[in-house]
């Protein structure tokens, strides 16, 4: 009990344990009024502390759990506790390979199938309200389905507040699954990058029913295009809500990661939701850095269960003389509250990319301010 009871204090609290200060109290806290060759070892220290507990890195690797949940993705030192845990252990193995996975890839092609084939039944009818009616049955029958083949068990909460039409929908992003989930419980229009293979089929067939918005991957880069695009979309009150997810990459369902601005500049009403999985039946988490999506399909196919509860927020829009980056903060820490996750001010695109040069400068920026205010510029004293 002691040992679990420090290893949750441990993934709570972080590795390193100190009193987060500024650089500006730290370098006030050395009492002296020129230029220290010491003050590199500020510099070092916390670049010690950064890669010895990097919250970027951790936030797109699996959640570590408590205790054991008989799958392979866990510490190697809890596979051979007791022989009757091993037993336990294989047997499961043979029910969620041989049983589970093999009904689940059946009813996935034939998922498949009755997406395809019923949405090209479907758009043969005219526009109308009988279409639209078919439409939306055949989306969220086929996403039910989907669940179904992932085992999920979904509590949807707060329905009341589920997004209209004419509005965005905005919510945490942890896997593909987090479409599926929404989907089977409500119509939504999506907005993506054009695919090609097996995704692009279904791509292709979801178009002859719902109007979705689409990009190449060229557009994709055109920020002011995709605005146009989404605007035009939200102001057509027929349409479906538009799914976006702001985070713009999958996040391990931990903490909720840096909003990108685009959504919510294009105005309308934001309809906030807030997706929170449950690890001890299966990792619905896809590090896409890591496992092709044909590796990840196996992965979550021989889990337990997929099972997470879904928060449907109230609707918040924009209030005067507030920016779309405040807006953007203002929904993600309504959400990552809700689902009970941490605020990470970081973009989720360093899960790919180096740090920004604009970061660095921003810290030797407050070191020179710090020595100028001093006064020992041009003093030409070192010490």
């Amino acid at each position: 009990m002691q040992k679990a009871l420090a290893l949750e204090n441990l993934i709570s609290n972080g590795i390193i344990q100190r009193e987060e200060t500024s650089m500006e109290k730290e370098m006030a806290g050395h009492h002296r009024e020129y230029f220290h060759l010491g003050d590199v070892m500020y510099f070092a220290k916390k670049a010690c502390e950064a890669v010895a507990e990097d919250e970027v890195t951790r936030r797109f690797s699996s959640e570590e759990l408590l205790s054991w949940n008989l799958l392979s993705r866990t510490n190697a030192n809890f596979h051979c506790v007791s022989w009757q845990v091993t037993v336990v252990w294989i047997i499961g193995i043979l029910i969620r390979y041989c049983l589970l996975m093999p009904f689940r890839i059946c009813l996935a092609f034939f998922s498949i199938l009755l997406l395809v084939s019923a949405t090209t039944v479907v758009g043969q009818f005219p526009n109308g309200r009988v279409k639209c009616w078919l439409s939306n049955q055949v989306q969220m029958t086929c996403a039910a389905l989907g669940i179904r083949c992932l085992s999920g068990l979904v509590q949807f909460h707060n329905r009341e507040n589920r997004p209209r039409k004419g509005g965005i929908c905005v919510a945490n992003h942890t896997s593909p699954v987090d479409v599926l989930i929404l989907a089977s419980d409500g119509c939504y229009s999506l907005v993506g990058q054009v695919h090609g293979g097996l995704l692009g089929l279904i791509q292709k067939s979801c178009m002859q029913t719902t109007q979705h918005v689409l990009f190449e991957r060229s557009e994709m880069k055109d920020r002011h295009l995709v605005r146009k695009r989404i605007r035009e979309h939200i102001e057509d009150k027929t349409k479906l809500p538009i799914l976006i997810f702001p985070e713009g990459t999958c996040v391990n369902n931990t903490s909720v990661m840096m909003f990108k601005k685009g959504s919510f500049e294009v105005g309308g009403t934001i309809h906030p939701v807030a997706i929170k999985y449950d690890p001890r039946f299966g990792d619905a988490f896809w590090n896409s850095t890591k496992y092709s999506m044909m590796t990840y399909t196996f992965n979550v196919m021989t889990s337990w269960a997929i099972v997470c509860n879904v928060w449907y927020l109230p609707p918040m829009v924009k209030e005067e003389e507030e920016d779309a980056v405040h807006f953007a903060n203002r929904v993600k820490a309504v959400i990552a509250a809700r689902g009970g996750m941490s605020i990470l001010p970081w973009d989720g695109g360093l899960k790919r990319k180096k740090i920004k040069e604009s970061f660095k400068e921003e810290q030797q920026k407050k070191y020179c301010q710090i020595v100028t205010e001093n006064g020992s510029v041009g003093n030409g004293n070192v010490y």
